[in-house]
């Protein structure tokens, strides 16, 4: 990097302090300070792209996908390849991503993609150091995504993606389900609670999650949607099977899976501000959750129609209107009422709960059972067709965009 002292040199010679100073001598000066800024933006380049290796934390599919487009805009300029088939997953949310940034030039791409990497080194390093005021580390946490409380009788498990929208990835998928096990097997708990951090409930399933799970296959879209759809099938019977009274508490928005799966809760206490909304058809997708079961049976078919079919985004009122929710609460007030709620449920006796659960749950896990597998079934296929690939694929593209 050049000294204050050249640099000062150079920005003197071509000032107006200087009018012995011949017209081309001055341009030979700029192009000069201009190729040595070029070189210290390459080097600070390489520098960061050598830093990737070294994070400790996986930025995310999203981050990742920018990043290797930025990468492939400063060292080759805009995208000429070939699109790769809709059904190579991977390869073309790359080819998309890369395509995105246009006549971007390299320069510029190289100004990005350090300030990205300088941004999660920062983040990391700010993480680190509240760890050590602490006394604690992400690894030392019983979950990675969730929180995870006993007391007084009842468990809270809590949906901590809140920088997501509390959005479900795959491995918080398998969290839950383990919360679920693990709450179940405790002699303390009487009562399990599901709720959400920040604003949102759950803004539903994370699809850049599909891309991860193309890549621990090797690409394969067959394979990664058979795999999904073991883990979704897991992940709902963990609900079928729990034996204690389970209670949502909606405290925002929700979307697709958190909403479906809510015919499976016992108790259900909503926000005012919450809503309710399931959009599988605008991404090629179908029913999960054992909703295409538990709806219309709560709410009739025509009602059924219009959330898993038409995607009607429905109030915490409708909801309540349609016996998905139990109870409404203002939102100012939502916080206090449900704890108060579920300390009371916390409270009653624990094996007259769980046997009465039992007796009126027990004769429908054998059904909830067929039917979530039949869903699963039916969504691996619509994961591998290319109308829900393309539908995906343009949500991600649209929502790298913004990034």
């Amino acid at each position: 990097m050049p000294s204050n002292r050249i640099i000062s040199s150079i920005t003197k010679f071509g000032s107006r302090s200087t009018p012995f100073l011949k017209p081309h001598a001055a341009i030979a000066n700029t192009n000069l300070l201009q190729r040595m800024s070029k070189s210290t933006l390459e080097s600070k380049f390489e520098e960061m792209s050598s830093k990737v290796n070294s994070l400790k934390k996986d930025p995310g599919n999203e981050v990742k996908l920018k990043m290797y487009a930025l990468f492939k805009q400063a060292t080759q300029g805009a995208n000429t390849t070939s699109k790769p088939g809709a059904l190579n997953f991977v390869a073309k949310a790359k080819w998309d991503a890369w395509t995105n940034l246009k006549d971007m030039s390299k320069d510029d791409a190289m100004q990005e993609y350090v300030s990205v990497v300088e941004g999660l080194i920062t983040n990391e390093s700010s993480s680190s150091e509240e760890s050590k005021e602490t006394g604690k580390s992400t690894a030392e946490s019983k979950f990675e995504f969730l929180l995870y409380e006993v007391k007084d009788g009842y468990c809270k498990i809590t949906f901590n993606r809140p920088e997501k929208y509390n959005a479900i990835n795959w491995k918080c998928y398998e969290e839950i389900g383990n919360a679920l096990n693990e709450a179940a097997q405790d002699e303390n708990v009487v009562v399990a609670a599901i709720t959400g951090n920040g604003p949102f409930y759950s803004a539903g399933n994370d699809l850049s999650g599909f891309r991860q799970l193309a890549e621990e296959h090797g690409g394969d879209i067959y394979k990664a949607a058979a795999a999904a759809g073991v883990r979704l099938e897991t992940f709902v019977d963990s609900f079928i099977q729990f034996p204690k009274p389970l209670v949502a508490l909606v405290n925002g928005p929700a979307v697709g899976i958190p909403v479906t799966t809510l015919g499976l809760f016992d108790i259900v206490l909503a926000s005012s501000n919450a809503t309710f909304h399931t959009p599988f058809p605008s991404l090629g997708q179908s029913p999960e959750g054992c909703s295409s079961y538990t709806f219309p049976k709560l709410m009739g078919h025509a009602k059924a129609v219009e959330l898993l079919i038409y995607e009607k985004k429905i109030t915490a009122v409708e909801a309540m209107e349609r016996n998905i929710v139990n109870e409404v609460i203002e939102q100012s007030d939502f916080q206090r009422i449900s704890q108060e709620r579920l300390e009371f449920y916390a409270s009653l006796p624990r094996k007259s709960l769980l046997y009465s659960k039992g007796l009126i749950r027990d004769k429908q896990r054998e059904k909830l059972m067929a039917v979530n597998k039949e869903e699963c079934e039916r969504l691996v296929e619509r994961w591998t067709s290319e109308e829900c690939i393309n539908a995906i694929m343009k949500f991600l593209t649209r929502k790298q965009s913004k990034i």
